[in-house]
């Protein structure tokens, strides 16, 4: 359990968490009683659309305390870490302390550790990626990939991997290359506080569960079928976990319940992976419990 009285109000806050656990609750305890501005560090709660489905924070949420970097980009546009920083450093600047919360560790460690400068990357380029893993799936990416990035990323997130080989291919260098030769970070861990919400999957799981019943009930089902006329798995947006299974139901691919069963499993996966990265890539910050991070 954290103490707000430990937490220094002039400090920035960071808060990651597998999806879930809890992290948003307690940023916006943060800063209901002790002032701030909460940020979005999850890189699918930063378009605008699927608004139910990726649990962003609700109207009610937002009257309570300031809130920055949801729903602001539009789900046709490639976002990146690197969008992300930038977006992120007026809030750096501002007049409120920022309590950045989220689940993708990219974000967290790109601000915390530093970003590598890397070139944009040629379309052409992105299209080739994409045709081989249509073609080939991952094996076909990771072939070409050098031995060291292999070894950094998570070979089963199609994302990190399709980027570990455009990086490759448009510059020559590896993407572990890049990191090695990664500027200082923009707000090192010693100049705020950093809590990772160590969430153990027994007692992540019924609350998963729970969030997506929860989802559908506050019209997730609806919310995919206004998507459903321009829906494309292509688009940035639509990697929202559950939004393949839901437009598969309105389709008639899937039951409800098929959708729902299958929409779960996805997040429980994700759920795993977030754990993972958390406990190899955040040893420096302070583990809350479950119950220290729920509202």
């Amino acid at each position: 359990m954290i103490a707000l009285s430990d937490i220094d109000p002039a400090r920035p806050v960071l808060i990651a968490g597998p999806t879930a656990s809890g992290k948003s609750a307690l940023a916006l305890r943060i800063a209901e009683r002790q002032g701030g501005v909460i940020v979005n560090a999850d890189a699918i709660q930063v378009f605008d659309t699927w608004r139910v489905l990726t649990a962003r924070p609700s109207p009610q949420d937002e009257a309570q305390a300031p809130h920055a970097l949801y729903g602001h980009v539009p789900g046709t546009t490639a976002y990146s870490v690197g969008h992300w920083l930038r977006d992120l450093e007026p809030l750096l600047t501002g007049d409120e302390r920022p309590i950045i919360v989220g689940g993708t560790g990219l974000y967290f460690t790109a601000l915390t550790e530093g970003l590598a400068d890397i070139p944009p990357i040629p379309a052409a380029v992105r299209a080739e990626a994409e045709a081989i893993l249509q073609a080939d799936g991952l094996p076909g990416l990771l072939a070409t990939i050098d031995a060291v990035t292999r070894g950094r990323i998570d070979t089963r997130n199609p994302m990190r991997v399709q980027r570990a080989y455009e990086v490759q291919r448009a510059t020559g260098r590896g993407l572990a290359d890049w990191q090695d030769s990664t500027p200082p970070p923009r707000l090192p861990l010693a100049e705020c506080h950093a809590f990772v919400v160590d969430a153990p999957k027994d007692w992540l799981t019924p609350r998963i569960e729970r969030r997506f019943d929860r989802m559908l009930a506050d019209g997730a089902l609806d919310e995919a079928r206004a998507h459903l006329p321009d829906w494309s798995p292509d688009l940035p947006s639509s990697k929202a976990i559950g939004a393949p299974e839901m437009i598969a139901h309105l389709q008639g691919h899937l039951s409800l319940d098929e959708a729902r069963i299958r929409a779960t499993i996805a997040t429980r996966q994700f759920a795993k992976r977030q754990r993972t990265w958390f406990r190899a890539r955040m040893t420096q910050w302070q583990t809350l419990t479950p119950d220290g991070a729920a509202a």
